[in-house]
């Protein structure tokens, strides 16, 4: 940018109060324009110019020095003094150097570069001082005084130098407030210094802080990068009309729902709109101004971050052959770059939607040539296809995240589920138990527990014939079952997004429906952790929090995308519950291991059983069609047997 572009915002970001306030702020403007091509080159040669810089300093200190402490003229020492200027010179050029100093490692006036200035300033000065003792041949040619005098002087010349060079370039990076969202930062601590400097030094800055806020007493007269803490959450509306802001960012990488909530409707009273930062373990690298984003609803609705074992985690995917089911979906894809994370030797990643596996790539990999033998196309209703592809891939591990599973459509055409739900399920079973897979994660849902509906019913089946398994291989062959999750695909929170997007009302089925949520990454880094930790023929039941009015949920949605929108309430659809629930009445679970997992012994009983609720005849011809006499079949389905 030109720098008479630039000159206007620059000149009113001064005010932003990093500018000495004793220096008159027209001859400071002043100071500046005149040193900038210098201090463009010290950009330009950023190993050149601080070497030239600190040489000079060495000079002009010393010689300060005799002229303030000699009383006769500086000639009389001029050659010592020009010996001990040399061996400086030289001196702080080869310990310099060798502390990295001249390599350009450390950003200019940072941290590091100021101690490694600082040990080698002490190093030349014990130099000269040594020097000056033993080349002085009469006490008055350049006393010690002088000598002491210069290499103070030295290195404030060195180190005035660097600061002002600093301030220069945040200066000049500052965007212009004039053209930026004036912003109040709540939170002083280390999100809010981050995203302050951030923000100051990024030129095309949406945001440009004008004030801090924070609840911490300890931090009332906090000030980063000249912006000041003015108050708590109480202040936000007055601090906010007094500097004339538009904007609230919560720097708070770390800030649950319930404050984010609180925070949000105080704004909305402020008239300001609500930025956040990501959680800490969704940022990468060093924080910039990108990162900064509206909340979303999971923000809102979620809870503390899942932590998990990582030891245990590692222990059983690093360097195993891993197959993913299902893995161009919501939670598919999510399991899959978790995993990945992991180290697995090979990762298999199945699915029948070769678009789903596209996208899955190249949010991966960076790139979706699709020309890798870990992609695999397939359905897993196609049992012959099934065996083929663990006999060619040998996994050691299968995450099952394949199903079919919108309730409505599956109360439709019940047949489909059953297809794909219990006879897919099994198949893969089937294959797993003929090539000896050590552990198989079942992925279910909290429909399964207490089915009033074809879905439920056939993730139940597919759990029965789970531990089933698990009863024949005597392996951790389990399930993992857990409520809605936030933004996948066909989920409310997209519905509703889309609804509002395009001018329509919210669609809700009735005014007291409540549901569990969770999301994405939170509920894969469960599955994972619970592939771990589960015993043969468990279902581990996640903690999904207390569960949320869709109503609710609905009109928060509204109030921060399209205020005024209205709610049309349609009545429950068949085979939904007015409230779900994770576990089945005789069921009993418990915590064991991990805090959000609870552990609950599996019915092994009669997988078709499971779909009586779809009637008789159901579930004989789905005890036929999964039955059959197929010699590959392991699962006895007609036989009653459970896994304790």
């Amino acid at each position: 940018m030109r720098e008479a572009d630039r000159e206007p915002g620059v000149r009113q970001s001064m005010t932003a109060g990093w500018w000495p306030g004793s220096l008159p702020r027209r001859v400071g403007w002043r100071l500046v324009e005149k040193s900038t091509p210098i201090l463009r080159l010290t950009y330009q040669r950023p190993k050149f110019v601080p070497l030239m810089v600190d040489s000079s300093a060495w000079v002009i200190g010393l010689t300060i020095g005799a002229i303030l402490k000699l009383t006769d003229s500086v000639a009389v020492a001029g050659r010592e003094l020009l010996i001990l200027a040399s061996v400086a010179v030289v001196a702080q050029a080869l310990i310099g150097r060798t502390v990295g100093m001249y390599r350009y490692r450390w950003r200019i006036s940072s941290f590091e570069e100021v101690l490694a200035l600082g040990i080698t300033w002490l190093t030349v000065a014990a130099g000269i001082m040594i020097g000056n003792f033993l080349l002085r041949p009469t006490p008055s040619d350049l006393p010690t005084s002088a000598v002491i005098t210069g290499t103070l002087a030295a290195m404030g010349l060195m180190v005035g130098a660097r600061v002002f060079w600093r301030r220069w370039w945040e200066y000049h990076r500052r965007p212009d407030v004039t053209r930026s969202r004036r912003t109040v930062v709540f939170g002083a601590g280390e999100g809010g210094a981050l995203v302050v400097r951030a923000m100051l030094s990024d030129p095309n800055s949406e945001y440009y802080p004008v004030a801090l806020l924070d609840d911490a007493e300890i931090l009332a007269e906090r000030q980063l990068d000249g912006v000041s803490v003015e108050g708590t959450r109480d202040d936000l509306i007055e601090v906010a009309n007094r500097h004339g802001a538009t904007v609230l960012l919560i720097a708070l990488p770390s800030a649950d729902s319930q404050l984010i909530k609180e925070l949000s409707d105080l704004a909305v009273r402020a008239g300001l709109e609500v930025r956040v930062l990501p959680a800490t373990n969704e940022l990468v690298g060093k924080m910039s101004v990108a990162d900064v984003r509206q909340p979303t609803v999971e923000d809102i609705l979620g809870r503390a971050p899942v932590e998990i074992d990582l030891a245990s985690v590692a222990d059983y995917l690093r360097g195993r052959r891993i197959l993913i089911t299902g893995a161009g979906g919501s939670i598919g894809s999510e399991l899959s770059r978790q995993v990945r994370g992991f180290d697995p030797g090979r990762l298999y990643l199945l699915d029948r939607d070769e678009t789903a596996l596209h996208g899955l790539q190249l949010s991966m990999e960076g790139r979706a040539l699709l020309d890798t033998d870990e992609l695999v196309v397939a359905d897993i209703r196609d049992r012959e296809r099934i065996f083929e592809i663990f006999a060619e891939t040998k996994p050691e591990v299968v995450f099952h995240a394949a199903a079919l599973k919108h309730l409505t459509l599956l109360e439709n055409h019940p047949a489909e589920g059953i297809k794909t739900n219990v006879l897919g399920t099994k198949n893969l079973l089937d294959a797993a138990m003929a090539h000896q897979v050590s552990r198989f994660v079942n992925v279910s849902t909290d429909k399964a527990a207490d089915p009033t509906s074809v879905l439920g019913a056939t993730k139940l089946a597919a759990e029965r014939l789970t531990a089933r398994a698990a009863g024949t291989t005597s392996a951790p062959y389990l399930s993992v079952r857990f409520g809605n999750v936030l933004g996948s695909r066909g989920s409310v929170l997209p519905t509703f997004i889309r609804q509002l997007e395009d001018g329509n009302p919210i669609t809700v089925t009735h005014p007291d429906v409540t549901r569990y949520f969770m999301t994405i990454p939170e509920a894969a880094r469960l599955v994972v952790q619970a592939g771990a930790i589960g015993d043969p023929g468990e279902v581990l039941i996640l903690d999904m929090g207390e569960p949320v009015k869709i109503v609710d949920l609905a009109n928060q949605l509204i109030e921060m995308l399209r205020p005024g929108a209205k709610i049309e309430f349609t009545g429950l659809r068949p085979g939904e519950k007015l409230d779900e629930v994770l576990i089945a009445d005789k069921e009993r679970a418990a915590v064991k291991v991990h805090p959000r997992i609870m552990h609950a012994s599996a019915d092994a009983g009669d997988p078709a059983k499971a779909l009586e609720i779809m009637g008789a005849e159901t579930v004989e011809q789905a005890r036929t069609l999964i039955s059959g006499d197929d010699p590959l079949s392991l699962i006895d389905l007609t036989t009653e047997s459970s896994v304790s």
